[in-house]
């Protein structure tokens, strides 16, 4: 394998990681009163974080957090009910995809689609991937790039 190839495989497993454990920090941040700051502090010492891609963890859990409202607010469009109500883990999923197709413009739109679709269906209930497809799919139409 190449230099070159190597090193985007290495990028591309290190965000997979980092994108799963952003949507537990996520998580925790829903149903805790933790600040985001001490969440990612909690996750720094994580020996997960050692493959993930530490910029891209922190960039998305505080992009998240400080701007839950207004990443909502592109959610709550394509919903059958209010965002509050959406599952904890299905919730936090759409927000970090939310989050990375509007204010990550190195993440190709299909792969932000794709990775939330895998964490749903790893972590999301019985057909939350199927939820959270639908709706990231019409997000992502909204996002008007790549």
């Amino acid at each position: 394998m190449n230099p070159d190839a190597l090193q985007h495989r290495r990028l591309t497993h290190a965000r997979r990681h980092a994108r799963r454990l952003a949507m537990q920090a996520l998580y925790q941040w829903q149903l805790t009163d933790y600040h985001p700051k001490d969440i990612l502090a909690d996750f720094q010492g994580d020996p997960e974080m050692e493959r993930a891609d530490w910029e891209h963890f922190r960039h998305v859990l505080l992009g998240v957090t400080e701007n839950v409202d207004a990443v909502d607010e592109l959610i709550a469009p394509f919903l059958d009910r209010p965002v509050a109500q959406v599952d904890p883990v299905e919730r936090s999923i759409l927000r970090l995809a939310t989050f990375e197709l509007h204010h990550c413009p190195d993440v190709p739109t299909r792969v932000a689609i794709n990775e939330a679709v895998a964490l749903a269906k790893k972590f999301g209930a019985d057909q939350g991937h199927k939820f959270v497809n639908g709706v990231i799919d019409k997000v992502a139409g909204g996002a008007l790039r790549r």
